[in-house]
C-alpha cells in the first residue's frame, strides 16, 4: 500500500491555543465544537454516529486506521463528525476483511483531519477549559486568517441540529409481520438501535424529526421511541411537544441520549450544557433499581438538571446515575409507561451490559414475542 502524502496542518482552538501537525484525509478546512472520545476501538462507528454532527473529534486511542474500514460497520449513511484529530493516522491496515484504507474512506467522504498531534495535551486542555469551537486546516496555515474564520462559527449551545441529520422521508425496518409496531422519532438514530429493536420482534417505522404526533399516531404503533441525536435539546420544541403528546396517551415510551433529554423537558425538567461531556465506551453507571453497576457507551454534551429532578420527585424517579460525576443517567416518569437513559445500551462500539433496557421496553409494551437476540 502506497504511503500517503501529508502536508502541514493547523488546529486552532477558540481560546487561541494552536497545535501543528500533518494533514489526514481530504486537504481542506473544517470547523466545529471540539470534543474527545476515550474508546479504544470502533472508530468507524463513532465517525458515522449522527450524534457527533457538527463536532471535531479527538481520539485518545493512539492509532486510528490500523484495522481499515468496512462498509457494513457504519451507524448512518455517511460520516457525521466535522473533522478528526488523532496521534497516528495509519493508512496501512491488517484486517483481511477490510474494504479500504482510512485515507481512501476520508477522501470519499470529504472529511478533513489532522494527525501527528499531541492528543494527550489537547484532551487535558479540553478537560480543564471545557468544550469549545475549533478549526482544522491543511490549506491555510496563517493563524490570523483562521481566527477570523473561526470567529464566525456558532456555539453548540442553542444549536438545533437534529432535524439536519434526520431522515427526510419515513421508512420501515424489520419484518412487517412482527407482533410489535414501534414508531421511531428520528433525531439522528443509530442503525444498531434499530437492529436491537427489530431483533426483538419489532416492526419499526422511522419518522422525520418534525413529524407531528397526530401523523405518527395514524400508523397505530404499540410503542414510541425517541432517538439519540446531535445539538442542544433546549430549542427542540417540536420534539418536546411530541413527547408530551405521547405522555398524554400513556403509551409506552423509551428514549436514548437526546431522547432522554427530550423526555426530561417534556416533564418540565430543564437541560444544560456540560463542561466537556461524556464520550467513550467505559463509563460506569449505577442502576439504582437493581443496585448493579454497568459499563456503558456514552456520547453526549448536554445533561438533565439534577436539582430540578430532586424538586420533582413526585413525578420523576431517578433510575441510573453516573459513578464518575453523579450526573443523571436514567429516569422514569411515575404513573406513566415512559423511561429513558442518557447512555447507549445498543453500544456499537462498547459493552453490552445495558441491552436489557430494550427488553424492558418490550415488556412494557406487553406483547409476547419470540426474539432472535
Amino acid at each position: 500500500m502506497a504511503k500517503i502524502e501529508q502536508v502541514p496542518a493547523v488546529l486552532l482552538l477558540e481560546d487561541g491555543t494552536v497545535f501543528h501537525g500533518k494533514s489526514a484525509g481530504k486537504i481542506g478546512t473544517t470547523t466545529g465544537e471540539i470534543c474527545f472520545n476515550t474508546g479504544m476501538t470502533g472508530y468507524q462507528e463513532i465517525f458515522t454516529d449522527p450524534s457527533y454532527f457538527g463536532q471535531i473529534m479527538v481520539t485518545t486511542n493512539a492509532h486510528i486506521g490500523n484495522y481499515g474500514t468496512k462498509n457494513a460497520e457504519v451507524e448512518s449513511e455517511s460520516i457525521k463528525i466535522a473533522g478528526l484529530v488523532c496521534k497516528n493516522f495509519t493508512n496501512e491496515y491488517s484486517r483481511i476483511t477490510g474494504d479500504q484504507s482510512i485515507q481512501k474512506y476520508f477522501e470519499m467522504e470529504g472529511l478533513v483531519g489532522i494527525s501527528d498531534i499531541d492528543t494527550r495535551a489537547i484532551v487535558r486542555h479540553i478537560r480543564d477549559k471545557g468544550a469549545m469551537n475549533a478549526i482544522i486546516s491543511s490549506e491555510e496555515t496563517d493563524v490570523k486568517k483562521l481566527k477570523k474564520q473561526l470567529a464566525k462559527v456558532p456555539s453548540m449551545a442553542g444549536l438545533e441540529l437534529a432535524s439536519q441529520v434526520s431522515t427526510k422521508e419515513p421508512y420501515f425496518v424489520g419484518d412487517e409481520n412482527a407482533p410489535i409496531k414501534v414508531a421511531v422519532l428520528d433525531l439522528g438514530v443509530k442503525k444498531n438501535i434499530l437492529r436491537c429493536m427489530s431483533s426483538r420482534g419489532c416492526y419499526l417505522k422511522v419518522f422525520p424529526a418534525k413529524t407531528s404526533f397526530a401523523e405518527v399516531k395514524k400508523w397505530n404503533p404499540d410503542g414510541y421511541f425517541i432517538s439519540n441525536g446531535p445539538g442542544d435539546p433546549a430549542p427542540m420544541d417540536y420534539a418536546t411537544n411530541f413527547t408530551k403528546e405521547v405522555l398524554k396517551e400513556d403509551a409506552p415510551l423509551f428514549g436514548i441520549c437526546l431522547g432522554h433529554q427530550i423526555l426530561a423537558q417534556a416533564v418540565d425538567i430543564p437541560t444544560y450544557k456540560m463542561h466537556n461531556g461524556h464520550r467513550g465506551i467505559n463509563h460506569p453507571v449505577m442502576n439504582l433499581v437493581t443496585g448493579k453497576s454497568e459499563i456503558t457507551s456514552q456520547n453526549h454534551g448536554f445533561g438533565v438538571s439534577p436539582d430540578a429532578i430532586e424538586a420533582a420527585k413526585d413525578k420523576i424517579e431517578i433510575t441510573h446515575i453516573n459513578l464518575n460525576d453523579q450526573t443523571i443517567e436514567g429516569i422514569r416518569v411515575k404513573n406513566k409507561k415512559a423511561f429513558s437513559v442518557q447512555y447507549h445500551p445498543e453500544a456499537s462500539p462498547g459493552p453490552h451490559d445495558a441491552r436489557y433496557l430494550f427488553d424492558q421496553f418490550i415488556e412494557m409494551i406487553g406483547i409476547e414475542v419470540a426474539t432472535t437476540v
